[in-house]
């Protein structure tokens, strides 16, 4: 890690919230998903978890009827509203409020957003893409719903096939620097075409990022990659933390789940939920440090479910390591109770099982003299509840 990922990680740092008694249910994030068409429900499912496992109170999904259902049996912890429609179920269905005798996308988009909308005051964080599809009337109606998440100043994670929407009207989020864009290499090259974006062969590496977040006027783009490229047109930030070596499909949603959530806390920071210090961060700068937090998350997720799985990682292995990643990069702030340690032989033992790959490269590298600090906790019940890791050169 380099010092300059240290120096942002530690700032990043001072915008999550401890974790204090007087806080009550929602204060430290209310996150919605908006996306789940009839064939992809996996999508908002990860987007919505890792938002949730990262420490958002509330997350929510906003999906189709046909996706409502699945979604729901994957998850009781998520809050599922059937509010999106497809234009051929909305048809099928003759549902006034989706369907008019029109049969015009746009009127009928208006009426359907307007359930949506209702949600608004509800929520801190929207993330729009994750399954959406490409369906006509579901991008109309996410249409609506962006200028109005923007009308009330509600930040927003474009991700998938949101991003095809701002090909066509990138003045739904232009102007906007609570919008958040994260287009992997794909996604990203036809942004930059429909946008008329050109750098030069020999421009640097995050030319490019911070060419399309000028052309955007302040949006936050965070160009996914070998490293992560994270720019508004005036700051440039670098992830570059390890990742897997695997690109199956899904991870990004792990991505815009865990800046869902950074996102919500800087909400909690500004408010001044707890005591942030005398010299307080931006806002406009949070932004940009929230899809850090959320990257380096992702990034580490993906390292570690590498090392267990291989070839063989899908996305829902990267949802299992959120927390972990998360003390990894981050840590906790408790205290811990020495009287509920385990004996380090033990600790020894479980580690050699759970992560054989990196205890036999630590016995390699035992030559070099790391040193490896392990604390395990233990519920009352005797299970295993906690692994946190430091390794300390020395």
């Amino acid at each position: 890690m380099s010092s300059a990922t240290k120096e942002v990680l530690s700032k990043v740092r001072r915008m999550i919230p401890p974790m204090l008694e007087k806080f009550h249910k929602g204060q430290l994030g209310r996150v919605a998903v908006i996306g789940g068409s009839e064939n992809y429900t996996g999508a908002p499912y990860f987007s919505a978890m890792a938002s949730a496992r990262l420490g958002s109170d509330l997350s929510h999904v906003i999906c189709t009827p046909a996706a409502a259902t699945v979604i729901k049996s994957y998850s009781p912890n998520l809050m599922v509203h059937p509010l999106m429609r497809q234009s051929e179920n909305a048809k099928k269905e003759h549902e006034p409020a989706a369907w008019n005798a029109s049969k015009d996308p746009e009127s009928n988009a208006d009426r359907i957003a307007a359930q949506i909308k209702d949600l608004l005051p509800r929520l801190h964080v929207l993330v729009i893409g994750p399954g959406l599809g490409r369906d006509p009337l579901m991008h109309a109606t996410v249409a609506h719903v962006i200028r109005a998440a923007r009308e009330q100043e509600l930040p927003i994670v474009l991700d998938a096939d949101a991003l095809a929407i701002v090909h066509t009207q990138p003045e739904l989020v232009s102007g906007y620097d609570g919008a958040v864009l994260t287009p992997n290499v794909v996604e990203f090259g036809k942004l930059c075409d429909a946008l008329k974006v050109k750098v030069g062969d020999n421009a640097p590496e995050t030319a490019r990022v911070e060419a399309l977040a000028k052309t955007l006027r302040g949006v936050t783009v965070v160009q996914k990659g070998a490293k992560d490229y994270i720019s508004n047109g005036e700051t440039t930030l670098t992830v570059d933390l390890e990742g897997g070596k695997k690109r199956s499909g899904g991870q990004g949603d792990t991505l815009t789940g865990s800046i869902a959530t950074f996102l919500g806390w800087r909400k909690a920071y500004l408010d001044r939920l707890w005591d942030v210090g005398k010299d307080p961060i931006g806002e406009h700068e949070l932004v940009g440090l929230a899809a850090f937090g959320g990257s380096a998350i992702t990034r580490e997720c993906s390292r570690l479910a590498f090392s267990k799985k291989g070839r063989s990682l899908q996305a829902s292995d990267l949802t299992d390591e959120v927390h972990i990643s998360f003390l990894n990069i981050f840590g906790e702030d408790d205290e811990v109770d020495e009287s509920r340690l385990l004996p380090d032989s033990l600790v020894s033992a479980y580690y050699c099982l759970t992560n054989p790959a990196q205890a036999y490269a630590q016995g390699k590298a035992s030559q070099s003299k790391i040193h490896w600090q392990k604390k395990v906790h233990f519920s009352s019940e005797s299970h295993l509840s906690r692994l946190d890791e430091s390794a300390t050169l020395r």
